[in-house]
């Protein structure tokens, strides 16, 4: 699966090899973000190893199907400037249903589209894996939440208090869903 991103971006699933190759550059990726202030399960600040042992993590789970990475590239095997997740390995009684996690997009590739590139590219990679529901979580009143608002997901919630930035103040996170057709 290859997506045209625009403004010369492309996306594309990295098989488990790739993601296990491109830690260091997934890793920076993890990093400027949470840098950027985004909570996305870390505090700042991030040290590299940690973010790369998170990344390795991740290439495992994909090397076991029970994931899919998904990055927007400059150029087909170029700089990673943003990724997603679809997380697939959920419990039997969910076999209909994915999580897409740790949508992250350089702060120096923001507002051009990759974002919403990304996460088309999760909803037909959740389609060619069978599933027909989407679920996700994000911070509350971010651009995170309109782009997903745009992008047709139904929001269920707010819960208040649920995580932290990554400067430690609490914040509220938005739960959305997104029925997949056909």
């Amino acid at each position: 699966m290859t997506a045209d991103a625009g403004e010369g971006f492309a996306v594309r699933r990295l098989t488990a090899r790739e993601a296990a190759e491109r830690t260091a550059e997934l890793a920076a990726v993890l990093a400027d973000c949470v840098e950027g202030g985004a909570s996305v399960g870390f505090m700042a600040p991030l040290a590299r190893d940690r973010a790369r042992a998170f990344w390795r993590r991740e290439a495992e789970d994909v090397a076991a199907g029970d994931r899919v990475l998904l990055v927007a590239e400059d150029r087909p095997g170029g700089e990673i400037a943003g990724t997603v997740q679809l997380v697939l390995g959920l419990p039997e009684n969910q076999p209909h249903r994915a999580e897409v996690a740790k949508m992250l997009v350089r702060r120096s590739a923001r507002r051009r589209g990759l974002g919403a590139t990304l996460m088309r590219a999760a909803a037909e990679a959740a389609r060619e894996a069978g599933r027909t529901l989407l679920v996700l979580d994000t911070v509350t009143g971010g651009d995170a939440e309109r782009l997903y608002e745009r992008l047709g997901w139904t929001r269920v919630g707010v819960v208040p208090g649920y995580a932290l930035m990554p400067d430690g103040a609490p914040c509220d996170t938005t739960i959305f869903f997104l029925a997949l057709s056909g």
